[in-house]
């Protein structure tokens, strides 16, 4: 898709459209949402997400709408990669850019050897913590309302898998990597996890989302271009209703 020109194909939203949108930074997966059903509007049609993006991730959320939101866990369960960046050297208590870092390490002693070998303990079948500033639910509470209120939570180790786990890039303190994990896969922890293999201290410092199943990051639509178009489209119906 070029994105100089975006081209929309007729929507049919109240039947059920997939729309691949590359959610911007900062941004929740729930203000995408959010974006587009009001751009619907009048139009009162069920919409949602496959799969959440933390605000500080970028790239490919899943949003489905009309009779298609019956389908979400399907895609959602789908396979994922991602693309990014460990910061080495400095951890934080959310695993990524959320919070400040509590926690430095020299990284003079790391070699690329050692980097490439510690992907190896990651790959296959895994248990993970997810963090404690995650959208998981304990007690029917988020864990990120309880953190941020310095609370105190236990969490649970749950089982993911990692079917690719390659290093595209070494910049010390900067690692790049893509993964292909399974649904649940928490790359903030595996950051955390990946210094821990090191002996040394790493955080998530930046992600992006570039596949789920078989829906690809190079097709989907930025929200400003796509809410742009429904506007427009919108005012259009309602310049021949009103003529």
């Amino acid at each position: 898709m070029d994105p100089k020109n975006p081209t929309f194909p007729e929507f049919n939203f109240a039947e059920g459209e997939l729309l691949l949108i590359n959610k911007p930074y900062k941004w929740t997966s729930f203000d995408v949402v959010g974006k587009i059903r009001n751009s619907l509007k009048p139009l009162k049609l069920k919409v949602g997400h496959a799969g959440t993006l933390d605000p500080l991730a970028t790239g490919l959320l899943i949003v489905c709408t009309g009779k298609l939101t019956k389908q979400i866990d399907t895609f959602q369960a789908e396979e994922k990669e991602y693309t990014g960046t460990f910061t080495l050297g400095a951890t934080t208590p959310s695993f990524d850019l959320e919070t400040a870092i509590d926690q430095e390490f020299p990284i003079d002693q790391l070699t690329e050897e050692a980097i490439y070998a510690a992907t190896a303990p990651f790959i296959g079948e895994i248990e993970q913590y997810p963090p404690a500033h995650s959208a998981v639910k304990v007690n029917g509470e988020r864990l990120y309302v309880k953190a941020r209120l310095g609370e105190e939570v236990e969490l649970r180790k749950r089982q993911v898998t990692v079917s690719e786990f390659e290093i595209t890039r070494i910049a010390l303190p900067e690692v790049d990597f893509r993964i292909v994990c399974s649904k649940g896969t928490y790359i903030r922890s595996l950051a955390s996890d990946f210094g821990k293999q090191l002996g040394n201290g790493a955080h998530l410092s930046k992600l992006t989302r570039t596949r789920s199943g078989n829906f690809l990051l190079a097709n989907a639509f930025e929200v400003a271009d796509l809410v742009q178009y429904l506007r427009s489209k919108r005012e259009e119906a309602k310049a021949k209703t009103d003529q």
